[in-house]
């Protein structure tokens, strides 16, 4: 009875086992590699660039001043305003005019005698200060207002004295606001003086924003030192390294089913892109760009993204 009992168990068992080892027909076998991604090597231009601050501002600023002596009647004018040359901006009356002015009404109405002197924009721009108000007494010369000169308006870029060389090859340049616009501009010449301290010199930078862009504003500049042509560029997530940088290696398809490590010399990044200086790779390699962390240099990997 025992025998049959164990013959029974041992039958069970076999067929189990025959059962997982041999997939019916028709059915799928899951795959037992790694799940990875793969791309492929591509050619492009790399450049080695420096990115440097530059500066809104406005290079010319006219002060706005009273003629005479006296009471300003009327204010035309606010902060951040736009004015043409030759707008009226204030009306100025002297105390000798409205005393004289009383005077002729009295004897000959018709004459209409004001007095009013006007003060006007010698320029076109903005309106960047504001320092007196109507009905303030003023004096002959005094400051009324500033205007910062539309035409005058440019990015300084600080440029550190050593990067000078790189000057006529950037003659034209992009400046990126802090909201990601971009601007084309063109590099004009040096400003005549060093900063003391960080020996850096300002370059002026000419653009044509379309809109006011407020002064004091940062934004961003490149600079190209150097550019190659037809190199071999590979997704940095391809790249891996060891814990010091002093290595670099991608993982690369050696047929369908096996990854191996292969050591390369990295040279220039760029765009999310690391350029491969060797081994030569083709644009017909396949490496990969995701589950390529922690395989071994011989690795079963299973492709999903064929």
């Amino acid at each position: 009875m025992k025998l049959s009992a164990l013959l029974i168990a041992t039958w069970f068992l076999l067929t189990t086992a025959c059962s997982h080892t041999a997939p019916a027909p028709g059915e799928q076998v899951t795959p037992t590699g790694t799940p990875v991604t793969v791309s492929s090597p591509e050619r492009g231009t790399t450049e080695d660039i420096v990115e440097l601050n530059a500066t809104a501002a406005f290079l010319l600023k006219t002060n706005v001043k009273a003629s005479a002596n006296g009471y300003l009647q009327t204010s035309n004018i606010k902060i951040g305003q736009h004015v043409n040359r030759g707008q009226v901006l204030f009306l100025l009356k002297t105390k000798e005019a409205e005393n004289l002015g009383n005077t002729i009404n009295k004897l000959d109405s018709s004459f209409r005698f004001t007095g009013i002197i006007p003060v006007k924009a010698t320029g076109n721009g903005y309106i960047t200060q504001l320092a007196i108000q109507a009905g303030t007494y003023v004096q002959d010369g005094e400051q009324l207002a500033t205007i910062s000169n539309d035409n005058s308006f440019a990015f300084i870029l600080s440029l550190p004295y050593e990067l000078t060389p790189l000057i006529p090859a950037n003659h034209r340049v992009a400046v990126t606001l802090p909201d990601g616009q971009q601007l084309p501009g063109v590099m004009e010449a040096a400003l005549p003086i060093v900063d003391s301290v960080a020996q850096t010199q300002n370059y002026v930078i000419r653009v044509a924003p379309g809109k006011l862009i407020p002064e004091n504003l940062i934004a961003k500049v490149r600079l190209i030192k150097s550019m190659k042509a037809n190199t071999i560029l590979v997704p940095k997530a391809a790249v891996l390294s060891n814990e010091s940088q002093s290595e670099y290696w991608i993982m690369k398809m050696k047929d369908s089913t096996t990854a191996v490590k292969v050591p390369i010399q990295k040279g220039l990044e760029t765009g999310g892109k690391i350029e491969v200086l060797s081994p030569a790779l083709t644009i017909q390699d396949k490496i990969l760009i995701s589950g390529n962390y922690g395989l071994s240099d011989t690795a079963t990997v299973t492709v999903i993204n064929k």
